[in-house]
């Protein structure tokens, strides 16, 4: 530990760096004619020398912008010799096969595939993503520690990018392009993320400004690619959380592969740690495949399949929540009864076929089927006493002396939705010299049934409270007796049939020029979305966008190496159901697209310090929005007005520092700022629902340099607090409360029992293992009270309204077994 404070201070107080001598890595896989790893490999250059693992895997660093001469010799197999001129420090990938007949000779001139760096992508490696500790462990886990990227939610996989909402951001799987459930209301009803982070191979992620290609959202994209396995492998995950496992299988021929997962998820641990007392039984499941079949060097298919069933069976029974200050400390105790029963099933099935007609020319094919059935199902009441408490806020105990507010609240719902989304798309891919063109055309139908029928009564000290929106006489109460209506305090009616008709289309080209001693990149692109609504209150009414789009990434020929990039365009996002459907749960039609207009500006830095790799990257940023649909968030669920009388804007800068802090490891340190606001029907500017100023968060990796099977892992999250903390029936014009500032550690400790990268294999059953790792978790470390909502409790005698928070998770502890073989 004494090392992990020592690297701690010296990065805290770092404020300089300087460029040592570059390294590459090269690395890669040896293969025989058949497609089987080689061991034993030689790989030697200059007096280097190295060798193939058991698996084929080798790894050997090799000097930059200098001629490495490769040479790979095998007692069984000729000999090869690869030319090497590396025009950067980062690793490449080299496969090589072996050849019994013939020696081989190559030559590459590698100045590293810039792809993701020129589009102003972020890639994130999966092995990170495993281990970082979370109570949502996974992609967005860490995300979460991205720059641009804000939640105060642990308990949701929910994001929200640069000013927008958990509606805004697209997500792929396999170019598939993945859909969440509709009627979720909490982060703890979610249960599995899609993205099963035991099958993924590749996470690339861009906070705006994204090119043509990508669909038809405001704020993100996160792409994910699953794994191809190349031979048998098998994952294996336990803890107190739930499991997974994961399943690489590859036919002998090697035409044949699938990567299957199957994961369960109890979030009994972290629920049991709130104020409120319950009987919880959750059963969060699911299976998913993706199986690739290569018939010929044309034609390759792919098949990806999941099944997912979420239960959340709740019945909380008592809460006591302490709060106020120090002079006036409160409690607030609710007595329950009643129970909800929720339930989402989700089935995805899509088919991918790719055919490469000419080495310049490739088509994809993709059809998808997504289907989910959700009910939503509660009768809960509520009685509430609102106490002083004579002990201390800081204080176990709940001594109490005077009742100043006393009441309950009755919540029913019976929803049901059944949603029907089929996709059907196109893509073309031409190369011509140093330009790339794509195209691409898709149709989309969503069939959507939905029922809703749910309300809330209040009473308080025996009578019943109106919704503060209903118009009644209320002069001379109670000397004269109310003779208005009585009206639930809130509820939502309705049933909606309708389908949804899209079709989209986009063109992108991009190229590749020389600038005397620099390079420039730029793409040129623009998506079209024509769509139409059908059936309740919706009459088949046809509306149109069209959105360009641009990027230019300029690398000037020096001797740092930086990058400048700036991106932009037009970027609409049609409605889809949940923003065509009103606060009284009716669909309306007229609602157009939401509109942005966007400017990044961006710059990286890759430099050398500690004679290791690192980045900078820093990206300024502005988004004016029109035809805004304005709405509420509620925990995770948002409400939407469901008309377009506003305006907004979104800025900020982020900036990202990532690199070896220690050796081996990727570390990175994260901070923002955001300001983002709206203008409803020209009202004025006041700040939206994701608000949040400052983020800072950190992502660690370290291992005790005498014991490197020791590792740490460090997840440290801060946000200011977000607008919301004020009644849902509030006037934000009139009321607006920010809650708490959102403060977050998690930490892991894992002790590594075997790694084959590290140790031989032992001369036991253990041997069968490739890893086997046992680790401790600690979730909110420091035991921090963050706030989600507000619960707004009458006092009956002041007249007062109280907001009492509703806490998120306490300290937990979690233990964590890991195996691969």
């Amino acid at each position: 530990m004494k090392s992990v404070r020592f690297r701690f201070g010296f990065i805290l107080f770092w404020v300089s760096f300087s460029a040592f001598a570059q390294l590459a890595k090269v690395k890669g896989i040896i293969f025989d004619a058949q497609n089987r790893p080689v061991s034993n490999v030689n790989i030697s250059f200059s007096g280097h020398t190295t060798q193939s693992n058991a698996k084929g895997y080798y790894s050997i660093k090799v000097p930059v912008n200098k001629k490495v001469n490769l040479l790979f010799t095998h007692l069984t197999y000729k000999k090869a010799t690869v030319a090497l001129l590396l025009k950067n420090s980062y690793d490449y990938e080299l496969n090589l096969v072996m050849n019994e007949q013939e020696e081989q000779m190559g030559e590459v001139l590698v100045s590293r595939d810039r792809k993701s760096q020129i589009q102003g992508i972020t890639t994130l490696s999966a092995e990170t993503i495993k281990k970082i500790p979370g109570a949502n462990a996974g992609i967005e886990n860490v995300l979460k520690t991205m720059a641009g990227v804000n939640s105060n939610n642990e308990m949701s996989t929910q994001y929200a990018v640069r000013g927008g909402n958990y509606d805004e951001n697209l997500v792929y799987v396999n170019e598939i392009e993945i859909y969440r459930p509709f009627l979720i209301r909490s982060g703890q009803q979610e249960g599995l993320s899609f993205t099963n982070t035991d099958l993924v191979q590749n996470v690339n992620f861009s906070a705006g400004g994204f090119q043509a290609k990508y669909g038809d959202k405001l704020s993100s994209v996160l792409d994910i690619t699953y794994r191809n396995p190349k031979q048998f492998g098998a994952a294996f995950e336990a803890s107190f959380l739930g499991g997974s496992l994961a399943l690489d299988l590859v036919s002998k021929d090697k035409k044949w592969s699938s990567v299957t997962g199957v994961r369960y998820r109890n979030n009994s641990l972290l629920v049991n740690s709130q104020d409120t007392e319950t009987n919880y039984t959750p059963s969060f499941a699911d299976v998913q495949t993706n199986v690739t079949y290569k018939a010929s060097d044309k034609w390759q298919w792919g098949f990806l399949g999941n099944l997912s069933q979420n239960k959340y069976n709740y019945q909380p029974l008592i809460r006591r929540t302490r709060f106020g200050t120090l002079d006036t400390p409160k409690v607030l105790t609710v007595y329950y009864e009643g129970q909800e029963k929720d339930e989402y099933k989700t089935y995805l099935a899509a088919l991918k076929t790719t055919y490469k007609v000419s080495d310049k020319l490739k088509f994809k094919f993709i059809n998808s089927v997504y289907h989910t059935q959700e009910q939503e199902y509660f009768d809960i009441l509520a009685q509430y006493l609102l106490t002083d408490n004579t002990s201390s806020i800081g204080s176990e105990s709940y001594d109490a002396y005077y009742a100043s507010g006393i009441g309950s609240q009755l919540n029913h719902a019976r929803n049901d939705l059944d949603a029907l989304i089929v996709n059907s798309e196109i893509k073309g891919f031409a190369d011509w010299k140093k330009s790339n063109l794509e195209f691409g055309v898709k149709y989309t139908r969503e069939s959507i049934r939905d029922k809703v029928m749910e309300w809330e009564v209040i009473d308080s000290a025996g009578f019943s409270i109106n919704p503060p929106v209903l118009e009644f006489s209320r002069e001379d109460q109670p000397y004269t007796s109310f003779v208005g209506p009585l009206a639930p305090y809130r509820s939502v009616f309705a049933t909606n049939y309708n389908t949804i008709n899209r079709l989209s289309g986009y063109v992108q080209w991009n190229a590749k020029t020389d600038l005397e001693s620099a390079e420039l990149w730029y793409s040129i692109g623009a998506r079209m979305q024509n769509w139409s609504i059908n059936g309740t209150n919706a009459t088949g009414k046809s509306q149109t966008v069209f959105s360009p789009r641009g990027q230019l990434t300029l690398k000037p020929d020096w001797e740092k190496e930086m990058l400048f990039r700036i991106s932009g365009g037009y970027y609409y996002q049609p409605p889809f159901y949940r923003e065509l459907r009103d606060a009284s749960g009716a669909v309306q039609e007229n609602v157009k697209a939401q509109q942005s207009v966007q400017l990044v500006l961006g710059n990286e830095y890759d430099f050398k310090m500690w004679n290791r790799p690192f980045k900078l990257v820093s990206e300024l940023y502005y988004k004016s929005l029109t035809d805004v649909n304005t709405y509420t968030i509620d925990n995770v669920r948002i409400r939407y007005v469901a008309t377009n009388n506003a305006k907004a804007y979104a800025q900020g800068i982020d900036f990202r520092l990532n690199g070896e802090f220690v050796p081996g490891t990727e570390s990175w340190f994260s901070f923002g700022y955001l300001k983002t606001e709206e203008n409803s029907a020209n009202k004025g500017y006041i700040a939206r629902p994701t608000d949040q100023r400052l983020k800072f968060a950190v992502l660690f990796q370290d291992y005790m340099p005498a014991i490197p099977s020791m590792r740490l892992y460090l997840n440290l999250v801060y946000n200011t607090g977000l607008p919301g903390g004020s009644p849902s029936y509030a006037d934000a014009y009139q009321y607006q409360n920010r809650l708490n500032d959102y403060r977050r550690v998690d930490i892991g400790f894992s002790k590594v029992l075997i790694d084959t990268d590290l140790m031989k294999n032992k001369k036991n059953w253990l041997g069968n293992f490739k890893e086997l790792a046992i680790g401790l978790e600690i979730f909110n470390l420091f035991n921090n009270q963050n706030a989600i909502t507000n619960t707004w409790v009458r006092d009956v005698y002041s007249k007062n309204e109280y907001a009492v928070p509703n806490y998120m998770t306490t300290r937990v502890f979690n233990i964590k077994l890991n195996a691969k073989l």
